[in-house]
């Protein structure tokens, strides 16, 4: 019985019981509490076991699975691009807005892992991304050229295209291994957490958890930003249709995304908002769910830029431009492969956090109060899928203007 209700309780709830207990153990133990750190050593390590494999997989299957879609090769280019386009800005905004609030205050926590760094400059940051040798590139966990070559094989993989099958078929077979041992080593994220906290807060004290506030503010100070002016301007100009319409329609989808923090749960009511919206329901079938898995600008762009200088802030890291690149050029590529993994964030965080050499022990800081940023990550995801299903549907044909300026909102009873 006991075991059947711990099951039960939602995976936020426990990852915010470990911060809270982690932080009790920390002030009650005191310094003792340093001795729980292996616990919180236990899950990094496990995430970092995760990073390659993970992105090389998933990012190979994007990439074929776009290729699978021969009657749909324009929408699909079209559509691909305008996620890159839009994770773009999303980066550049988190690390606008990251940069003007003091996250971290005076907080400045030591690390042992954190070293001086030969940044390189910006044309040698490029020559990097391309690995010699890739399998060393994926031994030593180097993420961009990790990227890199995966996406040049998703892409000699639908050049070739049946004789290539075979592979395809065992990339993807490894690609599904991949998310479920994900989703069994996120099951330690409370464990790590309580270790994590308890050693934090018993090195450094309680002062540690005050710049979390400035954090979370940070994240939805970005994300209306990019919901406002990103997606608002590209309605506007692009499709050269009214914003107030369209976020007039978009107003279900976004209050169930933001209640559910489900990009995949809230799909039946922004199929219904599209609709609404005069999207055909072709393509709308097509771009929602995609976008779903791959267009993550809250969860790939915004957090881990703002995740990333909150915790170079209270590491006492500087960052100079070259690392700001690395952090945005990482965020929304890495965004695109990783995102229908459960706890992508999370993943998509360790990539950006392990590109720039920043201590990975920074996302305990965060991840107890991961369920509130992630109502805004997803409200900003669900609103870019259908920004991009009527921006990318009006050039393609797939887009009733007469409908998108009628007066129909879409219900959410209709889709209980």
């Amino acid at each position: 019985m006991i075991l059947q209700a711990f099951k039960r309780i939602p995976f936020w709830q426990k990852v915010l019981a470990g911060f809270v207990l982690g932080t009790l153990a920390g002030v009650i133990l005191g310094e003792t509490a340093v001795n729980l750190k292996p616990l919180g050593d236990l899950f990094i390590n496990a995430i970092r076991m995760l990073v390659a494999p993970l992105v090389f997989c998933a990012i190979v299957v994007s990439i074929t699975s776009l290729g699978s879609q021969a009657n749909l090769k324009s929408l699909s280019f079209k559509t691909l691009g305008l996620f890159m386009l839009t994770g773009t800005a999303a980066s550049f905004i988190g690390l606008t807005v990251g940069s003007l609030i003091d996250m971290g205050g005076t907080l400045e926590l030591a690390t042992s892992e954190v070293r001086e760094r030969d940044i390189p400059g910006f044309a040698q940051v490029l020559l990097n991304m391309i690995p010699v040798n890739p399998f060393a590139s994926l031994a030593e966990g180097k993420i961009l050229q990790i990227i890199v070559f995966a996406a040049l094989i998703g892409i000699a993989i639908n050049a070739v295209g049946e004789k290539a099958t075979p592979l395809k078929d065992v990339i993807a077979a490894g690609a599904e291994v991949m998310f479920q041992l994900t989703r069994m080593v996120l099951m330690l994220t409370p464990i790590g957490v309580f270790g994590l906290m308890a050693w934090v807060v018993g090195e450094y004290g309680l002062t540690t958890l005050l710049p979390l506030g400035k954090f979370i503010l940070a994240i939805y100070i970005a994300a209306l930003i990019h919901i406002i002016f990103v997606y608002g301007g590209l309605i506007k100009f692009a499709a050269k249709l009214s914003p107030l319409k369209f976020f007039r329609k978009a107003m279900p989808a976004q209050l169930v995304a933001f209640s559910t923090a489900s990009s995949f749960g809230t799909l039946p009511v922004s199929t219904k908002c599209t609709e609404s919206m005069g999207v055909s329901k072709r393509y709308g079938s097509f771009v929602l769910p995609l976008g779903a898995t791959m267009n993550m600008d809250g969860c790939g762009g915004i957090y881990p830029a703002i995740a990333a200088i909150f915790i170079a802030q209270i590491y006492g890291i500087p960052l100079d431009m070259s690392d700001y690149m690395l952090i945005a050029v990482t965020a929304t590529v890495a965004s695109v492969g990783t995102a229908g993994v459960p706890g992508s964030a999370v993943v998509m965080l360790t990539v950006t956090l392990a590109a720039v050499g920043l201590p990975l022990e920074g996302i305990a800081f965060i991840a107890a109060i991961d369920r509130v940023i992630d109502m805004i990550r997803t409200a900003t995801n669900v609103t870019g899928d259908m920004m991009t299903a009527v921006v990318v549907g009006k050039s393609e044909g797939q887009l009733d203007v007469e409908q998108f300026n009628s007066q129909e909102v879409a219900s959410t009873e209709q889709t209980a």
